[in-house]
């Protein structure tokens, strides 16, 4: 026991030594007069996020739904239906979607 306790130690040490050389210096200091003073772009430039198409806004309508009826089912309900989340949604997705004509 103590002669492995002895390996690791001898193994990790060049390990312990290289580490303080392999981590990141920080960037030197210049002089405050030759410092630019760092802004955040303007709001303006940085680009708005793209709206959901029709699709993409009906699916998620359609999930919100789903989530809904199966908060609100009891746990016989929910076995009836199929007992975990993914089986229920691909069924209520398929009826919300109009495909299932059942």
């Amino acid at each position: 026991m103590i002669d492995r306790l002895v390996r690791i130690a001898v193994l990790s040490a060049p390990l312990l030594a290289a580490c303080p050389a392999l981590a990141k210096e920080p960037p030197a200091k210049e002089s405050p007069a030759k410092e630019a003073p760092t802004k955040a772009p303007p709001a303006a430039e940085t680009p708005a996020a793209r709206a959901p198409s029709p699709g993409q806004s009906a699916a998620r309508d359609r999930q919100k739904t789903c989530g809904t009826e199966w908060r609100a089912l009891t746990d016989a309900q929910k076995a009836a239906q199929g007992p975990k989340w993914p089986q229920y949604w691909s069924k209520c997705n398929k009826r919300l979607k109009g495909g299932d004509k059942a």
